[in-house]
């Protein structure tokens, strides 16, 4: 019988671990895994054709990745065990205050809106570098960012130089919010926790993954963990295998739902967030998750946003590469920095033009730590930071958006966000298509004590 292989040419490069042996040799050098005598053989698997050889080299590379020692002198320790990450963990006390059902609903409802409208000011431009996102903006009338990119305000020279323009969702374009993967997290968390429980398993949401979305629905390393979950691999393992996305921002875009069902609760947040975190996720991550669901359950407790941010780094490890990096914004923030030498700091330590800089979890948390910083607690200036900013700018939007949302409430929310999505979600979660906002806001409320 003739040998049968994949069509390969068919596989998204997401799919095919040969296809990022070069983004597997600095996530490994990263973590501090003792792999650089062998730099030169990841290199040469990384110039072969797609195809099964490549593969099956890409294969012997994993081998000595998973069987890989730490180098000597490491400075980081980083696990990725809820009880090793919580053995590392610093404590940063952040009081509660009183919040009556009034006052819930309307920083519930400015959570979910400020998400949403976040993820839609920066979705048209995602995947673009800042550069270019800012010849954009000033084409557009609209630097430095302060409102919706407009397609009918863009140049007609823009427009033709730009043609992808055209088949972007620009908020003078829509009439609701279109799907986004930020998004569909939402609404398949809290199918979850309809399903589950709030004390659902990291199996139970693999489960949900399958029978909720497409594999197409899922990227980077949400795809390669769904491919292992059809394989027959459960968490953890199933972030592990092949998986050279592991530490990108995957995660930590998926966790506010978790922090929306546990006001002031930032540790019941991150333990849920480690929960989903670890089915795709190793280390930071986890972390990335994990600190973006605490911070989002603290924006319930106070409006002193260095507290959130550090009152939400507490549930991660201080030896973590995470925390420090967000503690370096924090302290540039403290010290006097301007907020333009801020994200030029940043810039210098990542690269927007680099994939593996672009999208992973560090880079884009420290835009997002800055964003809540200096937008001085404005909904309005803190999302449109976030999203001049670079790098992934729906994600960014959309956490800086949750966080300033719950801060000021919906109410606090400006029409001219709103107004655009009215009230109406899609999602491409099965047997979901079109949900009312305002309605998933009170069956967040009780979900509360489910």
């Amino acid at each position: 019988m003739e040998k049968l292989i994949p069509n390969y040419e068919k596989l998204h490069s997401w799919e095919l671990y040969g296809e990022e042996m070069l983004t597997e040799y600095r996530q490994c050098i990263e973590e501090g895994l003792d792999v650089e005598k062998y730099k030169p053989l990841f290199e040469a698997v990384a110039k072969l054709p797609k195809g099964e050889n490549k593969e099956l080299l890409a294969d012997v590379i994993f081998k000595i990745v998973s069987e890989a020692p730490m180098v000597e002198g490491y400075k980081y320790n980083e696990p990725s065990d809820l009880e090793g990450i919580k053995a590392l963990c610093v404590p940063y006390e952040v009081a509660k205050r009183e919040l009556d059902d009034a006052t819930l609903e309307d920083k519930m409802l400015g959570a979910w809106l400020g998400r949403i409208c976040g993820c839609l000011l920066g979705k048209p431009i995602e995947g673009c570098w800042k550069e270019h996102i800012w010849d954009m903006l000033k084409d557009n009338g609209n630097y430095p960012m302060h409102r919706y990119i407009r397609f009918d305000k863009f140049s007609e020279e823009m427009k033709k130089n730009t043609p992808w323009l055209a088949w972007k969702c620009f908020a003078d374009k829509v009439s609701y919010m279109p799907f986004d993967d930020d998004t569909n997290y939402m609404v398949l968390d809290q199918k979850v926790i309809e399903q589950y429980g709030r004390d659902f398993t990291p199996y139970d949401m693999s489960k949900a993954w399958m029978a909720l979305q497409p594999k197409d629905s899922y990227c980077t390393a949400e795809r390669r963990a769904f491919i292992n979950f059809v394989a027959g691999l459960t968490p953890p393992e199933s972030a592990k295998y092949k998986n050279a996305y592991r530490e990108w921002i995957g995660a930590q875009i998926r966790g506010d739902y978790f922090g929306y069902i546990n006001p002031q609760n930032p540790a019941l947040a991150a333990d849920m967030a480690f929960r989903d975190a670890s089915i795709s996720h190793i280390k930071n991550g986890i972390y990335g998750e994990m600190w973006a669901s605490a911070m989002i359950a603290l924006a319930f407790s106070t409006d002193n946003r260095e507290d959130i941010i550090k009152g939400a780094l507490a549930e991660i490890p201080a030896t973590s590469r995470l925390y420090e990096r967000i503690n370096a914004v924090i302290d540039w923030y403290k010290s006097g920095v301007s907020q333009e030498d801020c994200f030029a700091k940043i810039y210098e330590e990542w690269n927007d033009h680099d994939s593996h800089h672009w999208c992973h979890t560090i880079s884009n948390a420290m835009i997002v730590a800055a964003s809540i910083l200096y937008g001085e607690g404005d909904y309005s200036r803190s999302i449109c930071m976030s999203v001049q900013a670079g790098f992934d700018t729906d994600c960014n939007g959309a956490t800086v958006g949750s966080v300033l949302g719950i801060i000021n409430g919906a109410k606090g929310i400006d029409k001219c966000w709103t107004d655009p999505i009215n009230d109406t979600l899609e999602t491409t979660i099965f047997g979901v298509t079109m949900v009312k906002i305002s309605e998933c806001a009170k069956k967040t409320i009780a979900h509360i004590q489910k």
